[in-house]
């Protein structure tokens, strides 16, 4: 049986009892049988891969290393990944560096296929490499039950990353911007609408800011390295996410109700 996580019912009270209980259930899900497979075919193999295209060869290999970023979805894209890692992230005009979402950077940055000697040849790249992945499949599983925590989880981490970067306080925010899952929780924890996607670049940054220090006293990213503001980010995105859910098929006091039960289930948390 594949493991499910326990979220209670999910939102912003699920979301209180999994952070209570991720180091366990994290453990649990990391000591699944296929979970194990994949592992020890990854370590096996991957110090064997020194070219991007040995890598986009082995889809097994594939899988690991794009879900090591959350870029699972683009395994079927074996040209484009490629081209992403055979570029690297040194070389002025490499792919990797045009792209908006920072996570291919990061990703051909890790196997560093545009170095002398890939890093695919150090000792400890697989569990560098096994250990995000882990994480990443952890979301996952997460998301097949309520993928707002999922959402969550991925705002915490990469968030907490982009925040306290050395990238200007403007690329900052284009880089919220290029990831889908980070811009689905600042647009929903603003109460944006979903023609704002459609809005000038421009403008659409100018409004999150707004929006920011509206609620936040402060319309840079960099605020969010603080746990604090992140707590409070997630909270917001949660609790928004709760009331458009529900708000279809419930009245207004029974929404009220339940947000007022999971908040308070999740400050005993």
């Amino acid at each position: 049986m594949s493991f499910v996580p326990a979220i209670g019912l999910g939102g912003y009270g699920g979301w209180a009892v999994l952070k209570r209980t991720e180091a366990a259930q994290k453990a649990a899900f990391a000591n699944q049988s296929s979970v194990k497979r994949d592992e020890a075919y990854f370590r096996e193999k991957i110090g064997q891969v020194t070219t991007a295209e040995q890598l986009v060869s082995d889809r097994r290999l594939l899988n690991v290393a794009l879900g090591a970023f959350g870029l699972e979805a683009d395994v079927n894209n074996r040209y484009f990944i490629r081209k992403v890692l055979e570029d690297g992230t040194l070389a002025e005009g490499a792919l990797a560096l045009k792209l908006s979402d920072t996570r291919y950077r990061e990703f051909s940055a890790a196997f560093g296929f545009d170095l002398s000697v890939p890093r695919t040849k150090l000792s400890d790249f697989a569990d560098k490499i096994l250990t995000q992945w882990k994480d990443r499949q952890f979301e996952v599983a997460v998301g097949q039950v309520d993928d707002s925590l999922r959402l969550s989880m991925n705002a915490e981490r990469e968030l907490a990353k982009l925040a306290g970067s050395t990238m200007g306080g403007e690329a900052k925010w284009y880089s919220v911007m290029g990831q889908a899952p980070l811009r689905e929780v600042f647009e929903t924890a603003f109460g944006l609408p979903g023609a704002f996607g459609t809005l000038d670049i421009d403008v659409q940054k100018a409004m999150l800011k707004q929006k920011a220090k509206a609620a936040f006293g402060d319309d840079s990213v960099a605020q969010f390295a603080d746990p604090d503001r992140m707590a409070q980010l997630v909270k917001r995105y949660l609790l928004r996410d709760q009331v458009a859910s529900m708000g279809t098929g419930m009245g207004a006091s029974s929404v009220a109700l339940t947000l007022v039960s999971q908040t308070a289930l999740a400050m005993r948390g």
